[in-house]
């Protein structure tokens, strides 16, 4: 019996210990769980909506965004490798994202790589960090063109990833390229041209930080897509003055009074997805402004 409790104690120090090192240091992207990942529905956390909540409401102008569906926030917390959580506000609401639904292209595109229906050229990975980092729309265009909607369409609404559902608010979509010609291909829910809800691009990042879109190794081809943004503004503008050492997974976007941002901060004492969109005239700066009372909820 002494043994047995011996062995157990010993076994619950190494798993303290490794659930520290796992927060406190910056471990490897994807993060390998052994267990099934739970859909993102199943892990929305009661606590982390209620801080959340009281956190944003304690701002007017965000409780009055909030209330006029002029804003939404979608959070993961995956400092605890046993138990993210995830919390949202207007998060199954969808908006108009301007380029953020770039990311779908991303996934588009390597899904079709993946099976050998688009080749991985030098200009094919030259377009996908183009139009990431940079957000480019020529190469966002082309991306697109070497696609087709119907391809995008196809891998949003893969049931495996459940990127674009109608019965959870609609989510990512790319019905238009990023020019001013040609068709237009919008959303069935709100004929939406470039739409995202936050949910849906939390899921996005919460399953590519576990390495759950298409594969594993595909998950880490796109996070090195993602990696060192080159637009430091809106979320970033705020990250590199207080997480210098973190790195930065994003996508961005703004058209007139429509701003977006989505990032997934990894670093030591930092693991968590941020996802805000606006509509307002002052959204960069509000999204600029919403990370530290983020980080206050997260409890960073």
């Amino acid at each position: 019996m002494k043994y047995i409790i011996t062995s157990v104690l010993s076994l619950f120090t190494l798993f303290v210990a490794a659930q520290s090192t796992y927060q406190t240091t910056k471990t490897d992207l994807p993060v390998h769980v052994d267990r099934k990942i739970k859909p993102i529905s199943d892990i929305r956390d009661a606590n982390l909506q209620r801080v959340l909540e009281k956190q944003i409401n304690s701002n007017r102008m965000w409780k009055r965004l909030i209330k006029n569906k002029k804003m939404a926030i979608g959070i993961v917390d995956l400092s605890d490798s046993t138990n993210f959580r995830y919390a949202g506000m207007n998060d199954n609401f969808m908006m108009y994202a301007a380029s953020l639904p770039k990311i779908g292209i991303l996934l588009a595109s390597i899904d079709a790589i993946d099976k050998n229906e688009l080749k991985y050229t030098a200009e094919v990975k030259d377009d996908l960090r183009l139009m990431i980092s940079k957000s480019n729309n020529k190469a966002s265009t082309r991306m697109i063109d070497r696609l087709g909607f119907e391809k995008i369409e196809s891998v949003l609404r893969d049931p495996k990833h459940q990127l674009y559902d109608e019965a959870t608010g609609g989510g990512l979509w790319v019905g238009k390229r990023y020019a001013a010609q040609g068709r237009r291909y919008p959303e069935p829910m709100k004929g939406l041209s470039h739409a995202a809800t936050t949910r849906q691009v939390c899921n996005f990042y919460y399953q590519l930080a576990l390495g759950n879109l298409i594969s594993t190794e595909r998950s880490k081809q796109m996070l090195q897509i993602m990696k060192k943004p080159e637009l430091h503004h809106k979320l970033v503008n705020t990250l590199d003055k207080i997480a210098p050492d973190a790195d930065v997974y994003r996508k961005s976007g703004s058209w007139r009074n429509f701003h977006s941002d989505s990032a997934l901060v990894w670093g030591p004492n930092r693991k968590y997805i941020i996802v805000v969109l606006l509509q307002d005239n002052f959204g960069e700066q509000i999204i600029r402004n919403i990370v530290k009372p983020i980080e206050k909820v997260l409890e960073i």
